[in-house]
């Protein structure tokens, strides 16, 4: 609501509605449209790119001292219960939610 209010005080001071806003016509996107060998050689480009891909199965807070204190069989209580999804992340950004099999 602050922002909207934000905005439009902008647009008064700048004495007028028009925002400078416009619709922009695309043209329809189709299965059967031909690939040019350059777009293939661009998609090729773009799909060889290495991403981080990471599944976050909950999070927890704690001090450094009992970080510290943790060894193999310590138990770390998470922000989620067992059978919740957990996060897919690509370079820490989520994209999607996911279990366990």
């Amino acid at each position: 609501a602050a922002m909207a209010e934000q905005a439009d005080a902008e647009s008064e001071s700048e004495g007028g509605d028009d925002d400078g806003v416009r619709v922009a016509e695309l043209d329809e996107l189709s299965d059967d449209a031909p690939i040019t060998q350059e777009e293939k050689k661009k998609l090729d480009t773009i799909l060889d790119i290495p991403v981080t891909i990471s599944m976050e199965v909950g999070r927890s807070q704690i001090s450094i001292r009992n970080l510290l204190q943790l060894n193999q069989g310590s138990v770390v209580e998470l922000d989620r219960v067992a059978g919740e999804p957990l996060d897919v992340l690509v370079n820490g950004t989520l994209i999607a939610h996911g279990e366990v099999v």
